[in-house]
């Protein structure tokens, strides 16, 4: 008996779905309670968090795995572009359609389709997707003969797409139909055991492409600097910042860390800079204050000293001062409120 073969627009990467932190076992565990149930799963997550490879498995996990697994990001196309690549176009449908062309949907027959940053459909798009969604059937752009499919689709996306329902920049039908499962990816912030797994194992795989003979370690200050770092771009920032690190290394002990690839070496203080060196530096009295006074005095002095050492740069400053990002913007906004109020 022969096997359909499998046709996928992905190449797979299992270490990057490496993981041990309770909040990513937890997720791979809703994943594959899901995978088999042949219904939408709509994937949500920050960018860098892997919304790709969870479509993956969840494809592989299904009862469709041997059928074809295509995407499209939806996104890369203009809007006018879309209806055709989703569902096809008959011969002089428009200018330039000089062949009758099957689309996105065709090729998923059988097996999956995921539909990437979703949340950049456009509203008439959206439309005849319903419609695929409730009655597995479509015409193509400029056809009237209907064409039936069946396919699962996955959907993913990072923003907020119940507010965009209420905004009327999304169906709530369509929501309401793709979202029979919701998987929320956890961010790299909230995986914390899984930050040098994953550093150790882009380490080797990027000492393998460089043929180096020795595997990468990490000093003791390199772990706690990736341990302690906020990541807003998740795991293709930290296989970023790995990369460049054991590149940048001249020894198998990789000691510096580089978070901004764009801190410029020659860089001299501004006069914004040397104004809060300045202030910083000088000696308050704290006598004359009540309590909550002084400690938000102590606190601005910190935030500003973090700032300039941090090149102005927000997240590596949270790293400094010890917060979360979310917590150092909660203190920088109070801090800019502040200082407005100040230079009126």
């Amino acid at each position: 008996m022969n096997k359909k073969r499998s046709t996928t627009v992905f190449s797979p990467n299992p270490g990057e779905t490496l993981g041990q932190s309770k909040a990513f076992l937890a997720f791979q565990e809703q994943l594959s309670k899901v995978a088999p149930v042949n219904r939408p799963v709509l994937i949500l997550g920050e960018r860098g968090t892997g919304k790709e490879l969870a479509a993956v498995r969840l494809h592989y996990l299904s009862q469709r795995w041997q059928g074809p697994l295509i995407a499209l990001n939806c996104s890369a196309l203009a809007p006018s572009l879309l209806e055709s690549e989703l569902f096809g176009h008959e011969k002089g449908a428009f200018t330039g359609a000089t062949q009758m062309r099957s689309g996105r949907f065709e090729a998923a027959h059988r097996g999956t389709l995921f539909l990437d940053e979703v949340g950049t459909l456009p509203l008439e798009v959206q439309e005849k997707i319903l419609r695929v969604v409730e009655y597995g059937c479509f015409e193509r752009v400029g056809g009237s003969t209907t064409i039936e499919v069946d396919v699962r689709i996955l959907a993913a996306t990072n923003v907020d797409l119940k507010e965009f329902a209420i905004n009327g920049r999304f169906k709530q039908d369509l929501l309401d139909r793709l979202s029979f499962e919701v998987l929320y990816l956890p961010p790299l912030r909230m995986r914390n055991d899984d930050i040098l797994l994953l550093a150790n194992h882009f380490a080797a795989r990027m000492a393998f492409e460089l043929g180096l003979d020795d595997i990468p370690r990490f000093s003791k200050a390199a772990e706690k600097s990736l341990s302690l770092y906020d990541w807003p771009g998740n795991i293709r920032e930290l296989k970023n910042v790995v990369e460049r690190a054991v590149y940048r290394s001249e020894t198998g002990l990789v000691d510096k860390i580089s978070f901004d690839p764009f801190a410029s070496p020659f860089a001299v203080k501004s006069t914004q800079e040397k104004e809060v060196s300045k202030r910083s530096g000088q000696d308050q009295d704290l006598d004359e204050l009540n309590l909550t006074e002084a400690v938000w005095k102590f606190k601005v002095r910190l935030l500003e000293k973090a700032l300039a050492k941090a090149g102005y740069n927000q997240t590596e400053a949270a790293r400094i001062l010890g917060l979360s990002y979310h917590q150092f913007r909660g203190l920088y906004r109070k801090y800019q409120t502040w200082r407005e109020g100040k230079i009126k």
